[in-house]
């Protein structure tokens, strides 16, 4: 690969599914585009899969600052929250679900006027293309999705298998297989069945001439003196400090990584002084929360098929939702299930949470000690459990900002979300009793009453005016001509469907304006 030249007419930071939308459509419209990412870059059969190996399965982990792993976990004040540090982003390890969300969300009054769903089509249906998203096929015979069906069938819900961006039974490209049912769609895809966005988007992006730099973390940006934005960046090979200049900047880097860019240009290095006051406001986990089942009285092969085939709606009602039932590969389900299923009673619960700050270097322990590499005894049946998950329309009120160089994120969710989590609980047990089985939420909210979520929007919001939100309805940052935000940090509302469909759709829309502002 040549040097890396000193400016490009556009420079994208992040790879993920905004930051690869923004690069094919920018490399599209004739534009010289440099993408940079702070991940390395995989490709089928390179996803770390020996756990004991913290420093290839975590990012930047609590005993080691310098490790660059897949996962980046944080166990913050208000959340904890997942994500994925390589070239293609969180498209490496979701779980392929691409839903187009019910009109009521964008009802919200914090979604600009010219959101709505209708207006969202046409851009859904370019994601639609590019992915070349299909559910899964009838004729696959899958016992757990024929058991959610039948227990949702006897609950009165509606129940749909989504699109999702996986070829089924023809390869999708040259040293790629199709779907092995093999249930490790969030540990990254060792046969390439997925269509992440480094196999599609970001690769007709390379094949136009943009160029993917893997292994470069930004830190901040500012104005550059001939026009455009600088944008300063660490090489984690060498780690030299450097800078490229863009014509135009699109920060992809995920809610957390473009908000903390943001935050430490406006208030620490004070290179983008005139950002919005409401940086970092109305942050959402999109009502994330974790349950499990045990002792289906049914063997579900939870190991047979991809992570989710099938989702249930519990949209009749406010505060409303949607739930899927995921599961993972043998080994991985019986760690889950050898850990129990703790059931810590109402008068204890929430005690842990002093200890919360702690989790992420007793996980790094964990993992490292091969304590969660094997399963314990139990008597439980791993083929009789299923994981649970809940995705709601929160309040959207977390608050992210910077302590002592961190990101951070402020949030009291237990308790200004209680009706949601408490309809999700009810919806949970009820299904566990379908299956006649038992339930309980992830034991980290028994311990600390916090969440994990895998879905963080918001805190640089799409809105009409810098009063309300961060960018433009074009996602372009106010104050700041030319320097555009496309991920999920534009979300202004939670959206309590799997949230990936409307994030790469809103950037379909944020890169059609930046391509026409040149």
């Amino acid at each position: 690969m040549a040097a890396m030249a000193n400016r490009y007419d556009v420079v994208v930071v992040g790879s993920g599914f905004g930051g690869s939308i923004s690069a094919l459509r920018l490399a599209q419209a004739g534009k010289s585009v440099a993408v940079l990412e702070r991940g390395r870059r995989y490709t089928p059969g390179q996803f770390p899969r020996d756990v004991t190996r913290t420093n290839e399965l975590l990012w930047r982990h609590a005993s080691r600052e310098q490790a660059q792993g897949l996962y980046d976990l944080r166990f913050l004040s208000g959340i904890g929250t997942a994500v994925a540090s390589g070239v293609g982003g969180g498209s490496l390890v979701y779980a392929n679900i691409h839903v187009r969300p019910d009109a009521v969300v964008f009802e919200d009054p914090r979604w600009p006027r010219s959101y709505t769903r209708a207006a969202l089509e046409p851009y859904y249906d370019k994601v639609a293309s590019e992915l070349k998203l299909t559910p899964m096929p009838e004729s696959i015979n899958l016992r757990k999705r024929n058991v959610l069906r039948a227990a949702a069938q006897r609950m009165g819900r509606e129940v749909f298998d989504p699109p999702e961006a996986v070829a089924w039974t023809e390869s999708p490209g040259p040293g790629r297989k199709p779907c092995q049912l093999c249930a490790e769609c969030e540990f990254g895809c060792q046969y390439g069945a997925k269509q992440t966005m480094d196999q599609t988007y970001l690769a007709r992006a390379e094949a136009l001439g943009a160029t993917v730099w893997p292994r470069m973390q930004v830190s901040h940006v500012e104005p550059a003196p001939g026009g455009g934005y600088r944008v300063h960046f660490q090489d984690l090979a060498t780690g030299e400090k450097r800078f490229v200049e863009g014509a135009r900047v699109v920060l992809s880097a995920g809610t957390l990584g473009t908000v903390e860019i943001l935050l430490r240009s406006r208030d620490q290095t004070r290179t983008l002084p005139r950002l919005s006051a409401r940086l970092g406001h109305g942050y959402s986990g999109n009502g994330d929360f974790l349950g499990s089942v045990f002792n289906s009285r049914e063997d579900l092969e939870p190991w047979k098929g991809p992570d989710v085939s099938t989702v249930m709606r519990f949209f009749d009602a406010e505060p409303s939702f949607t739930m899927a039932a995921p599961t993972f590969n043998k080994p991985v389900m019986e760690v889950l299930t050898g850990l129990g299923q703790p059931n810590i009673g109402a008068p204890f619960q929430g005690l842990g949470a002093p200890l919360w700050p702690l989790l992420g270097p007793a996980l790094d322990l964990a993992f490292r000690k091969g304590l969660l590499s094997k399963p314990a005894r139990t008597s439980a049946d791993p083929a009789r459990t299923t994981n649970l998950f809940g995705i709601g329309r929160d309040n959207a009120n977390g608050r992210m900002l910077m302590k002592g160089g961190k990101l951070d994120i402020e949030w009291d969710f237990a308790g200004e979300n209680k009706a949601l989590i408490d309809r999700m609980g009810k919806a949970m047990q009820e299904l566990a009793s379908q299956y006649g089985g038992t339930y309980a939420p992830l034991v980290t909210w028994q311990l600390f009453k916090k969440v994990i979520t895998v879905h963080s929007l918001g805190g640089a919001h799409l809105s009409e005016s810098p009063e309300r939100g961060v960018v433009s309805t074009e996602g372009e940052v106010f104050n700041y001509p030319g320097l555009y935000v496309a991920d999920g940090s534009v979300i202004p509302t939670s959206i309590g469907f799997h949230p990936v469909m409307t994030i790469s759709a809103v950037s379909e829309r944020i890169a059609e304006a930046a391509a026409r502002g040149f």
